[in-house]
């Protein structure tokens, strides 16, 4: 498997996998977006799609203008409709309060990275997380004299490591010839030593330059590379059920930039609520 599936979560894995799990039972996995097996996306328009061969680079970045999010979210939330859309109990369409430029000045310097700048301009323009996919986007907060990313896996970023590369371009998978779990009637010894290996070989995994931005239920996540040759796109960590990890692609094949990803939900948002 490489991503959730139609129906309720009802795998099973252990408490201690790294932790991949969700803090609380969630209700199902969210409606595909684009590079989600489930529904294929409708045609989308709009937002940033140039990416340089290799998407090492991205073209535009300055022009970016989030101004349009908050009335459009703030739209959302007064449709009667909008509890339709996955995950909005999450975040009740708020978005946090915007980072300052002093601020966002002072979170990267203490992880010593620039940040991507679609997403850059987002914190300063729109807010710093909050309405967002799925459960919504990771806020960054100031605890005392230090900022850290908030939610459901938001520990998984390495942040000592956000400034070395994150050295992949293409999907890969920790977990490639893992052996299956053992049978019931192998009994509980058999079943204990399997999933006492399976922590070790997560605990194992590193991923620098990974920042976790987001939380689709089932301990599926997503983020963004801020470091390394694929700077600036968004990522999915499928290792819930050992699917590894890989590229968001967009619609055309395309990986996905943080715009992209973002507005690509919004529109399906607004869509959900004014379909017949």
């Amino acid at each position: 498997m490489s991503g959730p599936v139609e129906g309720l979560c009802t795998g099973r894995l252990p408490s201690a996998t790294g932790g991949r799990l969700p803090a609380t039972p969630p209700i199902g996995p969210p409606p595909a977006l684009p590079g989600r097996r489930a529904v294929a996306c409708p045609a989308h328009t709009g937002g940033l799609r140039e990416m340089s061969e290799g998407a090492s680079n991205l073209r535009g970045v300055t022009d970016i203008d989030w101004s349009d999010i908050r009335p459009r979210l703030a739209a959302l939330a007064a449709h009667p409709r909008s509890g339709e859309v996955f995950g909005s109990g999450g975040h009740e369409w708020v978005l946090e309060p915007a980072l300052t430029g002093p601020e966002l000045a002072d979170l990267e310097a203490q992880f010593g990275v620039e940040l991507p700048a679609d997403y850059r301009a987002f914190l300063r323009q729109a807010g710093r997380g909050g309405a967002g996919p799925a459960y919504g986007l990771f806020p960054v907060l100031r605890k005392g004299d230090s900022w850290r990313w908030s939610g459901d896996g938001a520990d998984l970023t390495e942040t000592a490591r956000l400034a070395e590369p994150f050295p992949h371009t293409e999907a890969f998978n920790p977990a490639e010839g893992f052996p299956e779990p053992p049978d019931e009637e192998e009994g509980e010894d058999a079943e204990d030593a399997y999933w006492e290996e399976h922590t070790r070989m997560l605990a194992e995994v590193s991923t620098p330059g990974l920042l976790y931005l987001c939380h689709l239920g089932c301990a599926y996540r997503e983020a963004l590379v801020v470091s390394g040759p694929h700077r600036g796109v968004m990522w999915a960590d499928d290792m819930a059920d050992d699917g590894g990890y890989r590229p968001v692609p967009d619609t055309d094949g395309q990986p996905q930039t943080f715009t992209r990803w973002y507005r690509t939900w919004l529109d399906q948002a607004e869509a959900t609520v004014s379909k017949p």
